[in-house]
């Protein structure tokens, strides 16, 4: 079993946490919201025995890595730049990028806007940012709480309340403190200072509250198409994500497209369906 380890470098003006495993063609993992490297736990080991490097940083905002106070801060470009100032500070020149949610978002904006950088690329729930903005009322009512998280103080007030039972209502389907690892986890980094408002300036820097009230903003879309061979997974069970919004993002993918769909799975794919997630991986990746 490859070992992991943990350090820090600046990359993009910010100091960064992440953990690496193994040796061979490079892997980057990029987390969502409210996570850390941890979520990919699961496929740090299993990537590197099939032979990767594995990188898995704590992003902007998250985990022990930096985090600035200004909404500005957050924008999708910034974000896209931490990634690529990332691989140049660990000399990577193109790598496959693994993504769940915001790093899903994430992943798809490093493949349109820096091609050059990446291989291959895997989007886990989250799908192209146009398709999921046009995928339909099913989807806007699933994505209610982007709206809500836009007020500042409101959610911070809120989610944190009576030992974050809404967060776990809303995220985790209601279980309480020490029912599931992950969501104590989750709610342990949350917890720490300036961690909830940092997570959540995510939202406010890149979710135009329009796309809710805007009938085909794909019709309008500039976007440059992603080249690289991508798959995207997504699991039958997403509190958070209609199958529509996956699927529809073949439209914005000029090369090889796959998709996979897992029955009976919730949003946290990487640790609720971990041996499922990982042959995917370890088949499609080079």
């Amino acid at each position: 079993m490859s070992s992991v380890t943990e350090r820090r470098l600046v990359a993009n003006g910010l100091t960064f946490n992440l953990a690496e495993a193994g040796s061979g063609s490079p892997v980057l993992l990029l987390h969502g919201f409210p996570d850390g490297w941890r979520l990919w736990r699961h496929q740090l080991p299993a990537l590197a025995e099939a032979g990767h490097r594995v990188i898995a940083p704590d992003l902007r905002g998250f985990g022990e890595t930096d985090k600035p106070g200004d909404v500005g801060d957050y924008r999708m470009r910034t974000l896209v730049g931490d990634a690529v100032g990332l691989l140049d500070a660990l000399g990577v020149d193109r790598a496959a990028v693994v993504g769940h949610d915001w790093g899903a978002g994430l992943a798809w904006m490093l493949a349109t806007f820096a091609p050059e950088r990446v291989s291959r690329l895997v989007a886990i729930s989250v799908g192209h940012p146009v398709s999921l903005a046009a995928a339909g009322m099913a989807q806007k009512q699933r994505s209610w709480y982007m709206l809500w998280f836009q007020f500042p103080g409101v959610a911070e007030r809120v989610l944190p309340a009576g030992d974050w039972a809404v967060f776990r209502r809303w995220a985790w389907d209601g279980i309480g403190p020490g029912e599931d690892p992950d969501c104590d986890r989750q709610v342990a980094e949350l917890s720490r200072p300036g961690a909830l408002t940092a997570g959540l300036n995510w939202y406010r820097a890149n979710i135009d509250p329009a796309t809710f009230v805007t009938s085909d903003p794909a019709a309008r879309s500039s976007l440059p198409p992603v080249t690289c061979p991508t798959m995207g997974v997504w699991g039958s069970d997403d509190f958070a994500l209609t199958e529509s919004q996956m699927t529809g993002s073949e439209r914005f993918v000029t090369g090889p497209w796959r998709y996979e769909r897992l029955d009976g799975v919730g949003h946290w794919v990487p640790v609720h369906a971990p041996e499922r997630l990982n042959r995917l991986l370890v088949e499609f990746l080079p």
